[in-house]
């Protein structure tokens, strides 16, 4: 649903707004200049409606503050002033349309409407054009899949605000990149990026990492310590793995997000911070509010903007990009090994699960590099677990394609489950026959059966 961003200071205004619009936007009300400022940095709008004459900041102050935003979205002046002067002064700084109060509520519904399905049009020409063009990066981010390519949009869409954004998916997806390309595409730029391992600090440390402390707030305080959020001021905080965080820290960091200052520990004193917190999880925080384990407030703080990572399963078709740009960085590095890897090799890279995700990619080829001794990499390079995902799944193939029969089949797979087991216990039959489940005596057996030696 489109986002409509009401600034009058006349509750019966934005009242009356909100009615005609409610059942087709997302309708934000506010009452002054600053007041929208800030909703437009916690969260982009489609379209404005403006009051020129407020108490303190003027409607032209919004107009020349939001021209200055990427993106900017269409204003329309709706204002009692009536004057030519005023009119083109706000057509002047940007605005789109202007209309008179009292307005006549058909011909407003049908020019936000206008404007709505125009913005919509630009996104999907934008979308467009990045799948003609084939855009199949974002800052370190890589991908061509859909799914990314709707990541790429969010992304490009929120940085410039100040949202807090939860980026959610499972271990190895890329969320710290995602945090990196907001900071990196927002108003943020030049300040620093301070990422923080929630689950990586001992919950007895994590507030002292958080906050900071001061002289002499427990024994071994023997000097003032800057806190990651007074670190990261003027930029962006990420916190990872937020969902590992102990109640009493969820609290405190709930306090920090609300009104925006902290105190060091062994200190009272209030300190402002200016910070955009990003945080990730691999975690299902609404069912960890449901259990009582997240509260639920710090979960409606940091979940204005949900940004979730799909697994690299459910994007094969970005593992071949996904490849050459690891090969690729790893030679820019300095790394020996392969530049290039065999159709096999990377046919059997797209058809494995990947539990680790892209982590768990760049790990196989960095391996695979280490040990390749030709000029690509060959399926034989690949981990164990690849290699062997792909040759059952090469079984798969040839029987469903009726090339070998379900005998054939079985017999095959069981031959490699015995070289497996052989291989982990150094051809050690009696070893080898434990962890099968068999006697050594029908090891031997079906070990000459397939003509497996050493």
């Amino acid at each position: 649903m489109p986002r409509l961003l009401v600034v009058d200071d006349e509750p019966g205004v934005r009242e009356s707004l909100r009615m005609l619009f409610k059942e087709t936007c997302d309708v934000a009300l506010t009452e002054s200049v600053d007041a929208a400022l800030e909703s437009l940095d916690r969260a982009p709008a489609d379209a404005v409606l403006l009051d020129l004459v407020m108490p303190g900041r003027s409607g032209f102050d919004f107009l020349r503050e939001v021209s200055q935003r990427p993106n900017p979205p269409p204003v329309v002046v709706v204002t009692a002033t009536s004057s030519v002067s005023s009119a083109v002064e706000a057509m002047r700084l940007g605005a789109v349309d202007y209309v008179t109060k009292p307005f006549e509520i058909d011909a407003l519904r049908r020019r936000v409407r206008s404007l709505l399905e125009r913005r919509a049009l630009e996104a999907e020409v934008e979308r467009l054009r990045d799948q003609i063009e084939g855009r199949s990066r974002l800052g370190r981010l890589i991908g061509q899949s859909p799914r990314m390519q709707e990541i790429f949009r969010t992304v490009e869409r929120v940085a410039p605000s100040r949202a807090t954004v939860l980026i959610l998916g499972e271990s190895g997806t890329g969320k710290e990149l995602v945090a990196r390309a907001l900071h990196e595409l927002g108003r943020r730029r030049d300040g620093p990026f301070v990422p923080v391992n929630c689950a990586a600090i001992p919950d007895s440390l994590i507030e002292n990492e958080l906050f900071g402390h001061e002289r002499g707030a427990y024994t071994d305080a023997r000097d003032r310590k800057v806190g990651r959020f007074e670190a990261a001021t003027g930029g962006t905080l990420f916190l990872d793995e937020v969902g590992e965080l102990s109640p009493g820290v969820q609290a405190k960091l709930l306090r920090a997000l609300q009104e925006r200052t902290i105190e060091r520990v062994g200190s009272h004193e209030p300190i402002p911070i200016d910070v955009r917190v990003v945080a990730a999880t691999n975690r299902n925080l609404e069912r960890d509010v449901a259990a009582g384990r997240f509260r639920e407030d710090l979960y409606y703080r940091i979940n204005v903007v949900p940004v979730r990572m799909p697994p690299l399963r459910e994007r094969r078709e970005d593992i071949r990009l996904l490849a050459q740009s690891y090969l690729e960085r790893a030679h820019a590095e300095g790394h020996r090994g392969p530049a290039r890897i065999t159709a096999t090799a990377l046919a059997a890279l797209e058809r494995y699960a990947f539990p680790g995700n892209v982590r768990e990619l760049e790990n196989a080829l960095e391996r695979a590099m280490a040990l390749a001794e030709g000029e690509a990499i060959e399926l034989e390079d690949l981990p164990e677990v690849v290699v062997r995902a792909e040759r059952t799944e090469g079984l798969r193939d040839d029987l469903r394609g009726g090339r070998i029969s379900l005998a054939e089949a079985v017999s095959r797979f069981e031959s490699e489950l015995i070289r497996e087991a052989l291989e982990r216990c150094g051809w050690n039959q009696t070893r080898a026959a434990e962890q099968l489940g068999l006697t050594r005596r029908l090891l031997k057996l079906k070990m000459d059966r397939f003509g497996l030696g050493h």
